[in-house]
C-alpha cells in the first residue's frame, strides 16, 4: 500500500494493445484527492483507453495500475439514449443505480439542475444534459471521477461554466478528476496537471509548462501556445485603480 494517502489511482508505464496495434502505450501518472488531471491529445492519440485502464475496463494491460479506491463516477464519451422514450431526469438516475430521494437532489443541486428533476431528457439543452451525466455520476459521492469530453454538444459559454462547475466538484466532494478534453485552453483554470498524449506521454506538468513544451507545439500548433501564453500574463496578476500591478 502506498504511504501517499491521497493517492487514488496510480498507472505505471502503462500500455494498451488490440490485436498488433498499440492505442496506447508508456503511459505513468497518479491522480490524488481533490486533484484534477487532464489527459489532452489528438483524436485516436489514447486518451479515452488511457481512462479505461485507469478505470480498470481494459484488463490485459502492459505496465501497472495500482488502485486505492472502488469509489468510482464514470462519465463516457457516448451514451446511447432513445430519446423517443419519456424519460424523467430523476427516472434516468436510478436507472443502474438504487439511490435515495436526498441523494438524486443533492447530486441535481451540486450540478444547478435540481429544478430539471421532472423534466424529460429529449427537452435538455446539451449543457443541461451534461451536466445530469455529471450529476448522475457524482451521486454516491465517488472518490475518483473520470470525465470523457464532458462538454461535448456544449457552446462555448457553457464549455467554461462546466469547467467552473468541475473545478467546484473537487472542491466539495475532495475527489480526484481525471478528465479528457479536445481544448487545453478552456481548462486552463480547473486543471492541476496535464499529460499530452499521442500515442505515447509527448509531455506532462503544469499547464504553462506544457502549453511551453515543443511537443504541444508540434501537436496543437505554435498558436495555440502563443494563447495559453496570453491567458497566463492576464491571470497572474491584477491592475489596481491606481494603474499598479499586483501578482496574485
Amino acid at each position: 500500500m502506498t504511504s501517499n494517502q491521497n493517492i487514488l489511482v496510480k498507472l505505471n508505464q502503462a500500455g494498451f494493445r488490440l490485436k498488433d496495434k498499440w492505442l496506447v502505450k508508456g503511459v505513468s501518472l497518479q491522480i490524488e484527492k481533490g486533484q484534477i488531471v487532464t489527459l489532452i491529445g489528438p483524436n485516436g492519440s489514447g486518451k479515452s483507453t488511457t481512462a479505461k485502464i485507469a478505470l480498470g475496463i481494459y484488463k490485459k494491460i502492459d505496465g501497472e495500475v495500482e488502485k486505492y479506491t472502488n469509489k468510482v463516477g464514470y462519465v463516457p464519451q457516448k451514451i446511447s439514449i432513445d430519446w423517443t422514450l419519456p424519460l424523467r431526469v430523476k427516472d434516468f438516475m436510478v436507472l443502474t443505480e438504487n439511490l435515495k430521494d436526498e441523494d438524486i437532489n443533492e447530486a441535481l443541486s451540486l450540478t444547478g439542475v435540481i429544478q430539471l428533476k421532472n423534466k424529460n431528457l429529449g427537452d435538455l439543452s446539451g449543457g443541461e444534459f451534461q451536466r445530469v451525466l455529471i450529476a448522475r455520476a457524482i451521486s454516491k459521492k465517488p472518490d475518483l471521477l473520470v470525465l470523457d469530453e464532458p462538454v461535448q454538444g456544449v457552446d462555448f459559454t457553457g464549455e467554461i461554466a462546466l469547467y467552473k462547475l468541475i473545478k467546484k466538484i473537487t472542491e466539495e466532494l475532495n475527489c480526484g478528476i481525471l478528465l479528457i478534453s479536445h481544448d487545453l485552453h478552456t481548462v486552463m483554470s480547473a486543471t492541476d496537471h496535464v499529460v499530452c498524449l499521442n500515442g505515447h506521454v509527448c509531455c506532462s506538468g503544469s499547464p504553462m509548462d506544457v502549453a511551453k513544451n515543443n511537443e504541444y507545439k508540434a501537436l496543437f500548433g505554435e498558436q495555440a501556445s502563443q494563447i495559453l501564453t496570453r491567458y497566463e500574463h492576464r491571470h497572474d496578476h491584477v491592475h489596481t485603480s491606481k494603474g499598479e500591478i499586483k501578482k496574485n
